[in-house]
């Protein structure tokens, strides 16, 4: 093994705004997008117009991004009925909330639209880039985040689109340099481009990597694999669509936490392990009192630095995103420095501030954990980097099906918390008849059940209101979900004090 991902001239070559005749966006004009207000629809839109092909499309609701989107030039209705539908489009792009009867959708079909899913789009732009996809159950978007950030430092200019804003970043999406500047071993090669690889639905199948890390893999999104082996099984045939070695071909796994065993074996590109564990090709070591961290290679000293978010969990984060830049060409020491000037993203254990209560302040955290991995990692970093008086978590679960076949794994993932307040499941992607059965009264139960302090709030005022009547000076709010439920943090830290 080395410490460098092998060079990959012979890669397909391409530049902005004009693809290749064997590129799958030959001959697209305008893409409409169906769902176009989430970070990797709007991201992917961006990058389509960057390319000279116009974009278009719908959200239902005006958000910022929206707004930004109409800001540069990218037309963006609210209407989803169908009749609202550009007459000129060649290509149609769903976000994975978009059903298959969709209005936009039937009415593009009816004229013989091509429709593709947002994770077919993004492997279509990753033709002809160096694409660097970033994979596993957790961390995805931080990881993702880290790894631009100390790729732009280092200069190595990078496209991107992740889940995720960062301002540090300029946000969720970048075009980047069509060509990788001088000076690593890929220097010349196609632009880099870094992108999430989700597992649901096996949607990382429709990528198209050059260089990807498995960070890690568990059960989630049984409602779609059934079981634990079928998911390693998509994240075998993930590995597997990475061209050789000698291509350019390169695959960073945990050793510890990714199954690695029964993924490996059948790669022909270039396997590294990281972890704690000492036998990884990189070891990473983690000092919690301090937040240091450290990358040891063949029992020697790689290099060192302090991580800027808390937690176990993000120094493997940050380590394998200094591993990566490295194998692209970064210096050690220039990655590390970059790695220890993140200033983390938005919904990932960001630090919303403080407000003023009686006698002292109430800090209040913002997450996207709904996995329960996740929510006991977080937990666990945040009580021991705040060290509360008491630490209440907001969770909103997130989905009916992963609550009822997590169910139990969510109840024993808020020992950290003396305190948890449950909200009504986030309805998404699940059929009605799913939806009957299970409810946050069920997880509720469940966390009583084991002891912990539970209740079920129906409405996001009554928990804000509830929040101002009993969190006190010393106590540490956690709000967590993937839905709306970070708007408590925002209305808490709104109101003023009583």
């Amino acid at each position: 093994m080395t410490d460098s991902a092998p060079t990959n001239h012979g890669m397909a070559e391409t530049c902005q705004g004009s693809p290749r005749p064997s590129d799958p966006l030959q001959g697209v004009r305008r893409v409409d997008f169906v769902g176009i207000g989430g970070c990797g629809m709007s991201g992917l839109a961006r990058m389509l117009q960057s390319m000279g092909i116009q974009a278009t499309g719908s959200d239902p609701v005006s958000s910022p991004i929206t707004e930004s989107l109409l800001a540069s030039g990218i037309p963006v209705r609210t209407n989803q009925d169908g009749t609202e539908v550009p007459d000129d489009i060649d290509l149609m792009v769903i976000s994975a909330a978009i059903a298959p009867d969709h209005p936009e959708v039937l009415a593009a079909e009816q004229r013989g639209v091509r429709i593709k899913t947002y994770a077919e789009g993004l492997g279509m732009v990753q033709h002809g880039r160096t694409a660097l996809c970033i994979a596993g159950t957790h961390g995805k978007s931080t990881t993702a985040a880290m790894l631009c950030h100390i790729l732009i430092t280092c200069g190595f200019d990078p496209g991107f689109i992740i889940g995720a804003n960062c301002d540090q970043i300029g946000g969720g999406s970048r075009i980047g340099a069509s060509r990788i500047p001088q000076g690593g071993p890929l220097a010349g090669d196609p632009g880099i481009l870094v992108s999430e690889a989700c597992e649901f639905n096996r949607s990382f199948h429709n990528h198209r990597p050059t260089v990807a890390l498995i960070n890690n893999i568990e059960e989630d999104h049984l409602d779609i694999y059934g079981s634990l082996e079928s998911i390693i099984e998509a994240f075998r045939d993930f590995a597997l669509m990475i061209p050789p070695a000698e291509e350019g071909g390169s695959l960073l796994i945990s050793h510890d936490e990714a199954h690695r065993h029964q993924i490996t074996p059948p790669l022909q590109c270039h396997v590294a392990t990281f972890g704690f564990h000492p036998e990884a090709d990189y070891q990473v070591v983690w000092d919690q009192a301090v937040r240091r961290t450290g990358i040891l290679r063949d029992g020697m000293w790689t290099i060192q630095w302090t991580n800027p978010m808390a937690g176990a969990h993000n120094a493997l984060n940050a380590a394998a995103a200094v591993i990566l830049a490295h194998q692209l060409g970064a210096e050690w020491e220039e990655a590390a420095e970059a790695m220890a000037a993140f200033g983390g993203l938005d919904r990932r254990t960001q630090r919303l501030g403080d407000r003023g209560v009686e006698g002292g302040v109430v800090t209040v955290y913002d997450d996207y954990g709904h996995h329960p991995t996740e929510i006991e990692r977080t937990l666990k970093a945040l009580r021991a980097e705040e060290q509360p008086d008491r630490l209440i978590c907001v969770f909103q679960p997130h989905q009916h099906s992963r609550t009822r076949f997590l169910l139990e794994q969510f109840a024993e993932s808020f020992a950290q918390a003396d305190q948890v307040i449950v909200p009504p499941i986030y309805f998404v992607r699940d059929s009605e008849a799913e939806k009957q059965r299970v409810s946050a009264v069920d997880l509720v139960r469940r966390l009583q059940d084991r002891g912990t302090e539970a209740r079920h709030v129906e409405s996001f005022a009554g928990i804000v209101d509830l929040l101002e009547e009993d969190l006190a000076a010393g106590d540490l709010l956690v709000i967590m979900g993937a839905g709306p439920v970070w708007t408590i943090a925002r209305d808490y830290l709104e109101r003023s004090p009583s």
